[in-house]
């Protein structure tokens, strides 16, 4: 049976809106997901979140362990999470003296036992690799999966371009200090809610698409040889190892 996993996000609050005045997108990149935010509270508008997303994409796609908590008769296959050191998830009273990775979340008194009061657009789903992969199926089919069609092939190409200016890369318009996972900005582009490869490299074909959560998790996709990828792990923060490249270049050194 599979392990339920959970990609973390930070909470998201009335300060992305102050971002998105803030920053020109024009000349400065920040990390953030309010855009998911965002359309999450348009469709709250037609329906509780939750319930729309179950409706038109996880039943559709038979994505029957995705939601926003892991019920009690599912909390024996929830997954631990882990930290390496202090950081702003946990507090250093939480530590034991021994050295190596420390549990942050325990599934039996996790947050994600129950459902939470916001429901967020842009991080907090619990779901499985199953799951994750009919989800990315249907990415890679242009929108569809079997008799399931969730978005227009039009869509999907659009979200999958990179929508830096004159197809540049981070290196030239992200914050200056900004850091948020252990691989490089170079030939790296953002699309509509993935990372968009600008450049063949031995990390993949120019095209390829995807994103990492905070707990080491990543997932990409590579259309030109039809190859998905999806890497569950909990470790906490998700730059302390080169764990997303090294796996990269492994998996298109065997290809």
């Amino acid at each position: 049976m599979p392990t339920l996993v959970i990609t973390y996000d930070i909470d998201v609050s009335y300060q992305y809106f102050l971002l998105l005045v803030r920053r020109d997108p024009v000349e400065t990149f920040e990390l953030g997901r309010p855009e998911a935010d965002v359309d999450a509270g348009d469709e709250e508008s037609v329906a509780d979140f939750d319930e729309y997303l179950k409706k038109y994409i996880f039943d559709p796609l038979q994505m029957m362990d995705t939601d926003f908590y892991v019920p009690q008769e599912k909390i024996d296959r929830f997954a631990a999470n882990y930290v390496s050191g202090p950081s702003n998830y946990t507090s250093e009273q939480n530590f034991s003296e021994n050295d190596g990775l420390r549990l942050i979340d325990d599934p039996m008194a996790s947050i994600y036992s129950t459902k939470p009061s916001y429901l967020s657009g842009g991080g907090g789903l619990v779901s499985t690799l199953d799951d994750y992969m009919n989800f990315s199926r249907m990415l890679l089919n242009k929108g569809s999966l079997g008799d399931a069609f969730i978005l227009n092939p039009e869509t999907i190409e659009l979200m999958t371009e990179n929508h830096i200016p004159d197809n540049k890369d981070l290196t030239n318009f992200a914050m200056q200090g900004i850091r948020w996972a252990e691989s490089s900005f170079e030939d790296v582009g953002f699309g509509l809610g993935f990372s968009i490869q600008t450049a063949d490299s031995a990390e993949g074909s120019k095209g390829q698409y995807g994103w990492g959560g905070a707990a080491s998790t990543y997932f990409w996709i590579d259309p030109q040889i039809d190859l998905i990828c999806i890497f569950m792990t909990q470790f906490i923060p998700s730059y302390t190892y080169d764990i997303r490249n090294e796996l990269r270049r492994l998996v298109y050194s065997d290809i």
